[in-house]
């Protein structure tokens, strides 16, 4: 069997974002860039899936600027197979949107026939949350959400996934599309001997004309701003004066 992982480049989580002076955007000047977590451990799944027996080969899939091959090497580096790097824009602002990338994705499926795409359940820098589920809709495979435990047994697949009320587990016939959630694993570091032979594994580049889609605007930002700054807090002497300043507040 086949694992599709589709993996993006985002702003490393550990670098504190900018945003410009004129709202129009994240600051990427300068700026650390990563593979998006969610993704890691997808790959890392993808991985775990290989080394028991479950899958053949995984291939890597990235849609974006050119430079999103740094992130599909990291992908290659910590184990699979090939890459593919879909080049859709050359500007580094511009965030292909989740539909534009599921179709990409779609017509990558139709190519390489894969039994099973894990997917990150959200990327970092938007917060979208939606390629899966587009995905999902466009091939018309079974899905499964928000990840935590995963078990593959023949053609079906048993997904555990954090809901609101607690963990639900779901069957689901094979192939699928499966977004992971962060307790499914703890991604592998690559070693220096992988991180050298991933520079000999196959990259292959296409652009979205060559898969037949066309990548189009549906959405406009209109301003970014940073998160309100928090108010100071007060010190207060009694609950009775907890409850009032709460009253005044509005908090209750």
């Amino acid at each position: 069997m086949k694992v599709l992982v589709p993996v993006k480049r985002v702003i490393d989580y550990n670098v504190k974002v900018r945003v410009k002076a004129d709202g129009s955007g994240v600051d990427l000047a300068n700026v650390k860039m990563s593979i998006n977590p969610f993704d890691e451990i997808a790959v890392e799944e993808a991985i775990r899936l290989r080394e028991a027996g479950k899958a053949e080969e995984i291939i890597a899939v990235s849609i974006g600027v050119k430079q999103c091959q740094e992130t599909l090497r990291t992908a290659l580096a910590m184990g699979a197979d090939r890459a593919i790097l879909v080049v859709a824009t050359d500007d580094v602002h511009d965030d292909i949107e989740p539909l534009a990338v599921a179709k990409v994705l779609k017509a990558v499926i139709d190519e390489e026939q894969p039994g099973l795409v894990l997917a990150g359940k959200q990327a970092i820098d938007n917060d979208m949350n939606a390629t899966g589920q587009m995905l999902a809709a466009l091939t018309g495979w079974a899905q499964g959400t928000f990840a935590s435990e995963l078990s593959i047994d023949g053609d079906t697949a048993l997904v555990t996934r954090e809901v609101d009320g607690g963990l639900q587990t779901i069957k689901l016939n094979m192939p699928a599309i499966i977004t992971v959630d962060l307790r499914l694993n703890e991604p592998r570091y690559a070693s220096l001997p992988n991180i050298m032979k991933a520079k000999k594994k196959p990259l292959k580049e296409k652009t979205p004309g060559d898969y037949g889609v066309e990548i189009g605007k549906r959405l406009t930002v209109v301003k970014t701003t940073e998160p309100a700054v928090r108010a100071a807090g007060v010190k207060v002497a009694s609950v009775d004066e907890l409850i009032e300043k709460l009253k005044e507040a509005g908090a209750v």
